[in-house]
């Protein structure tokens, strides 16, 4: 393995090894809990512009496969490891972690202590780092971060959206017979792609809809047409990377879909920018949530374990036109909305996991439902 340095936004140099990709990255470091589906969390293009520090300390033991990608890239900057294992086992494993990262160009960090980087995020915050294995100059690392835009002025969107729209026909994966299903769907919906994971649209399938996916910055009038027409029944907003407050482009989108009274979904990015539209503009947390063991409040008073991946949330104003239906337990932010119009239900959690828990699920068929009843 070759070394690799890394130099933070508050001083702190380090030295570690490497198995990804040579080069240099600047992007912002963050934390994922998640002790499971590393393959799942890096193919995630919400990660776009970030290093993902796994607390969970072996990575790359079962490998990786065609299967489990969430999207057709990796998006992230980098993923930083306590131990990482080349050698798989797994009977589904086709390559190794290291040689993913290497065809999409991604630094790999190893043999360094994932703990103390955790807590230094817990404490101070999500922050900005460059790693490099070809720069080992402390003065010349910090040249190049204070010199590189930060993550919350950059649209990634442009990055991670589908260049053309298609159709996605396949429905929820069958551990029995290791083969993604192909369900019967009834009516058909528009997605808006800001960085969409692969599971939720199997979802969405397998609740019986069909999807039609299309780019985020497709005009809101494409759409429309086709509500009015009555050939699709609902729009999906999805989950992506990044500041929501910079997608004045896809704002404006949101705000002509609301006045057309179609209705909606939207999961993590789509939630805020739901919020955005109406008025109400998000704010960053400290260290974010990344991870797949948040427990969450319904309105039925039932506690279900999610899987999260964010750093920006809607504020609390938003009671003012929404009705707040999911509490996160860590912190009590908001987790879950619908929009007193009455057609527009929104969650920052991820209720299609991928991985995590499926105890949120249902989210999928109650959006289904009204889809249906239009």
């Amino acid at each position: 393995m070759n070394k690799v340095w890394l130099y933070f936004e508050n001083g702190l140099f380090l030295e570690a090894k490497s198995f990804g990709a040579k080069g240099t990255a600047v992007g912002e470091v963050v934390f994922n809990t998640s002790i499971t589906g590393y393959q799942e969390i890096i193919t995630d293009p919400s990660y776009a512009g970030q290093f993902i520090t796994f607390t969970m300390p072996e990575i790359g033991n079962v490998g990786v496969n065609e299967e489990d990608f969430e999207s057709k890239s990796v998006f992230c900057k980098g993923v930083i490891v306590r131990s990482y294992q080349d050698r798989y086992s797994n009977f589904r494993a086709e390559d190794s972690l290291s040689s993913l990262l290497k065809k999409f160009n991604v630094l790999g960090i190893c043999d360094i202590d994932t703990r103390f980087i955790t807590k230094m995020l817990r404490d101070e915050g999500a922050m900005e780092m460059v790693a490099s294995t070809q720069i080992s100059d402390k003065d010349e690392l910090k040249k190049i971060l204070e010199n590189s835009p930060k993550i919350g002025e950059i649209n990634y969107i442009k990055e991670v959206t589908t260049k053309e729209s298609y159709i996605h026909t396949l429905g929820k994966y069958d551990a029995k017979e290791f083969k993604y299903t192909t369900p019967q769907t009834t009516k058909k919906i528009i997605a808006y792609d800001f960085g969409i994971k692969r599971n939720i649209l199997n979802e969405l399938v397998s609740a019986g809809l069909k999807v039609e996916v299309i780019p985020a910055n497709t005009p809101a009038s494409y759409v429309i047409d086709k509500f009015k027409n009555k050939e699709i029944g609902g729009v999906f907003l999805s989950n992506g990377p990044g500041d929501p407050l910079v997608l004045d482009e896809q704002k404006k989108i949101v705000q002509e879909l609301i006045d057309a009274k179609i209705p909606m979904f939207g999961i993590c990015l789509g939630h805020q920018m739901l919020s955005i539209a109406h008025g109400f503009d998000t704010y960053k947390l400290k260290f974010g949530h990344h991870g797949g063991n948040h427990p969450v409040r319904n309105e039925d008073g039932k506690v279900e374990i999610t899987a999260q991946n964010h750093n920006y949330n809607v504020p609390e104003s938003i009671k003012g036109v929404a009705k707040v239906t999911h509490i996160n337990l860590f912190d009590n932010t908001i987790e879950g909305l619908e929009y007193n119009c009455g057609n527009i239900i929104s969650v920052q959690h991820h209720p299609e996991a991928s991985p995590g828990p499926h105890e949120s699920a249902y989210i999928f068929k109650e959006f289904a439902k009204r889809v249906k009843e239009i």
